[in-house]
């Protein structure tokens, strides 16, 4: 079987023992008679897979008892609505941001109360994340909105910004699952599952129940979007992504089985690691993150010009290395090394980097 080098930033490489644990289900699940594709999200054989879904991503992360799990649709975009109608309560909050999605999150939550712009690293064209001394919440704020990891840019907080007892929120989309969280440290974290939990169209949220047991912040909160409503509905108020959601619990019992997230943070940070060292030793290729805000799993990097940006990425493709192109916002490359992408793949692109720059000298 060949399979790529394949570096997208989402839906991105899952791991092939996943997959294959999958296909071997995919027609009968255990003795069901019968695909989790097709089976009633109201059975009790359903409601033992997200049971034991969500059981495992509270093993992982050592959720307390008093958060909430949801696994709903709409990716994390859909949360930038979300998080303001349930929590924006006063009617204020803090947003920084480093990146794309910190900006579309900002924007959107200004459709519904004071969402005030804390911190940006815009003028710098985000290749840092914001200089947090001295950071404290405005008065009023009911939370302060970060996006953890920026994929598009490939920066990412290393220290987490102090809020006191204003809610931290969090769109840890990209990092998640990569690297533990101290989860008390949040009011609220999400995340879309196609980076490293599983496939596109599941969103995980971990909130703290009293955020969101006095309800929406806003009357026009759709029932959907109501984290109280869905929490007492088991995250099924509809019928929810099944198939994603049990392939999401197949993803969390394999990073158990490798040894938990303490040593997928060790693996990750080993991988890419001698990609940054090759980038700073060379005079060819310049990284777009500075070095004390460089991302766990998005590298993003260029040549001297776009025109051997573009030769580079074809000669990729010939290696069967996928998906290398950078963000149109940035241009370049982009090397997204998630959990299921391996060291022999960021091994294969170095090769390939290291020739292509022999080849202009």
């Amino acid at each position: 079987m060949a399979r790529v080098h394949n570096f997208s930033a989402g839906p991105a490489s899952m791991p092939l023992e996943v997959l294959e644990e999958a296909a071997a289900e995919f027609v009968e699940y255990g003795d069901a008679g019968m695909s989790v594709l097709e089976m009633s999200h109201r059975s009790s054989t359903y409601q033992a897979i997200i049971d034991q879904t969500e059981q495992s991503l509270r093993s992982l992360y050592s959720i307390p008892d008093n958060y909430d799990v949801l696994f709903l649709s709409g990716g994390a975009t859909l949360q930038f609505a979300a998080v303001p109608l349930n929590l924006m309560k006063t009617g204020a909050a803090d947003y920084l941001v480093t990146g794309n999605f910190a900006k579309k999150a900002w924007q959107e939550a200004q459709k519904y109360g004071d969402a005030r712009l804390a911190a940006t690293s815009q003028d710098s064209d985000f290749d840092r994340i914001c200089d947090l001394s001295g950071f404290a919440p405005s008065d009023g704020a009911d939370y302060v909105h970060i996006c953890q990891n920026n994929t598009i840019y490939g920066t990412m907080y290393h220290e987490l910004p102090e809020t006191g007892d204003v809610p931290l929120v969090a769109d840890v989309s990209s990092c998640f699952l990569s690297l533990p969280l101290d989860i008390e440290r949040y009011g609220l974290l999400y995340a879309g599952a196609q980076k490293n939990a599983g496939p596109a169209g599941v969103t995980v949220i971990i909130v703290r129940h009293d955020l969101i047991e006095e309800g929406p912040a806003l009357s026009i909160c759709p029932s959907y979007l109501d984290y109280r409503e869905q929490v007492k509905s088991g995250s099924m108020l509809n019928t929810p992504n099944t198939y994603g959601i049990y392939l999401c619990g197949k993803v969390f019992d394999w990073v158990s089985r490798t040894g938990g997230l303490e040593a997928m943070e060790k693996r990750n940070w080993d991988k890419v690691q001698p990609l940054y060292d090759l980038l700073d030793a060379s005079e060819f290729y310049q990284a777009h993150a500075q070095k004390d805000s460089r991302s766990i799993a998005n590298v993003t990097f260029k040549s001297p010009t776009p025109e051997l940006d573009a030769a580079f990425v074809a000669r990729c493709a010939e290696r069967g290395i996928v998906n290398i192109k950078g963000h149109r916002a940035v241009g370049g490359m982009r090397a997204s090394c998630y959990n299921a992408v391996s060291k022999q793949s960021i091994e294969a692109l170095m090769d390939c980097m290291i020739e292509f720059e022999k080849e202009q000298a």
